[in-house]
């Protein structure tokens, strides 16, 4: 068996940045460290080509009757920029205070490697261990997984009949108060972009006579969302899943402070719909935000003009229910219909991504017919957190995004049990990234159970 943060360190100073061409050949360097790691523990390791980067499979076959569980993880990462703020080489990994730090440390090298190094430990122990297993280590997460869901599709048999997914590339609040994150919010992207005259104009010569693309897009804005902060888009609404009694129990064992929160945010009120707290408004409800306005001159000083142009960056967040094709389609037909005369507007559809929710089990909201494998994952899930890391896991929605999960389950029908093994603190895609190296050992630990339980022998 091999030494878990030895290797962690290892992994971590193989440079593969997924976004930029200059890092192929830290990209192929990963690829094989990773084929590697899997050959090592007597998987059956297959590299699927991709137009990109490739995928790494790793199998161990068993019985039909045997639990089938699909790892997923990725082996590539952020690019480091800014460099001067790294107190270290973000790719040669660094021991300090109980952190390693360096790039892919929390994202996703190390929460990944308490899954790989589980695995080793239960088949170093029980070389017939009664589980099959499929890893799925992609390398292309950081830039949206483009050739994932073609990899699921085309793999589709094979895939479906596993039982659930298990990961671990989403946040835990604290050491202490591990999450199971049971839903992400979904994402739909739009850039609008208005125009009024052929050319930007002088302003006293025209302006007055001509209706102002920036003015119209401060009111165009402004209409999209009502007093209560609510989407002023008709029908956005109308498939918004319920929020569960239960779920909203389970958000205040969190135990954040709204204060502590606002300090932290650097402001003095939220800005929320009634009758939701901060922290439900960010897991429960959809949103639409203006991620980028631009309009006219920027530069120092003034330039005296009527603009051309002015442009819109657009994003909605999408919970449970929500169809961010259905969605897109009414914010810009909405957008369309509110367009002065004088102005035309051209609207460009960005990415998109499913929203994703499973309902733990015993729950007023459960399905009936749970499977029944899932049951016992999250059951054991729930015990072995409880057991390493002295606390009960919270099963909390969180309000990003990854699509890869909803794709998962609507293309291979399976559901996906997410235990976060990073931390706020870890400064995942920032300077200075690191894991807490008990989340790692920790979470070795709890791994191993919750695999050996599903096998029959926890």
């Amino acid at each position: 068996m091999f030494d878990p943060i030895e290797k962690l360190k290892q992994y971590i100073s193989l440079q593969s940045v997924s976004t930029d061409s200059s890092f192929k050949e830290g990209m192929n360097q990963t690829r094989d460290f990773v084929s590697d790691v899997f050959n090592q523990m007597g998987l059956n390791v297959e590299i699927v080509d991709t137009p990109l980067h490739p995928i790494v499979v790793a199998k161990r076959e068993g019985e039909p009757s045997w639990p089938h569980v699909i790892i997923y993880g990725h082996y590539d990462v952020q690019p480091v920029d800014p460099i001067e703020l790294w107190d270290s080489n973000p790719f040669e990994a660094v021991i300090k205070d109980g952190r390693i730090y360096g790039r892919g440390a929390a994202d996703n090298k190390g929460p990944q490697m308490a899954h790989i190094a589980a695995v080793a430990e239960l088949l170093e122990a029980y070389p017939e261990l009664p589980l099959r297993l499929t890893f799925v280590i992609e390398g292309e997460e950081e830039i949206g997984s483009p050739n994932l869901l073609p990899f699921l599709k085309e793999r589709k048999e094979e895939l479906a009949e596993a039982d659930l997914v298990l990961l671990s590339d989403t946040l835990s609040p604290s050491a202490e108060q591990v999450a199971i994150t049971v839903g992400l919010r979904g994402i739909v992207a739009l850039e609008v972009e208005l125009t009024g005259p052929n050319s930007d104009l002088h302003s006293g010569l025209h302006g007055g006579a001509v209706y102002n693309p920036a003015q119209a897009l401060c009111e165009l804005c402004a209409s999209l969302h009502d007093k209560d902060n609510r989407v002023n888009v008709p029908g956005f609404y109308d498939d918004v899943a319920s929020v569960e009694d239960w779920e909203r129990e389970e958000l205040k064992r969190l135990g954040i402070e709204e204060v502590a929160y606002k300090k932290s945010l650097g402001i003095n009120s939220f800005h929320t719909h009634p009758g939701y707290s901060p922290f439900e408004a960010v897991r429960y409800l959809p949103t639409l935000e203006f991620n980028g306005l631009g309009s006219g001159y920027q530069g120092e000083g003034s330039k005296t003009i009527v603009p051309s142009k002015a442009f819109a960056k657009i994003t909605c967040r999408l919970v449970a229910n929500q169809d961010p094709v259905k969605i897109g389609n009414l914010v810009k037909q909405t957008i369309l219909d509110r367009i002065p005369d004088g102005i035309t507007a051209e609207i460009e559809a960005g990415h998109e991504g499913i929203p994703y929710l499973v309902v733990p089990p015993h729950r007023e909201n459960s399905p009936a017919n749970y499977p029944s494998r899932l049951e016992q994952a999250f059951d054991a899930a729930d015990s072995a957190i409880a057991e390493e890391f002295g606390k009960a896991p919270l099963f909390l929605r969180e309000g990003g995004s990854i699509p890869i999960i909803a794709d998962i389950k609507s293309e291979l029908g399976l559901d996906s049990l997410m235990i976060g093994l990073f931390l706020p603190e870890d400064k995942i895609h920032a300077p200075n990234e690191s894991m807490d190296l008990s989340m790692l050992t920790r979470g070795i630990k709890a791994s191993k159970k919750i695999l050996a339980n599903l096998a029959g022998i926890g």
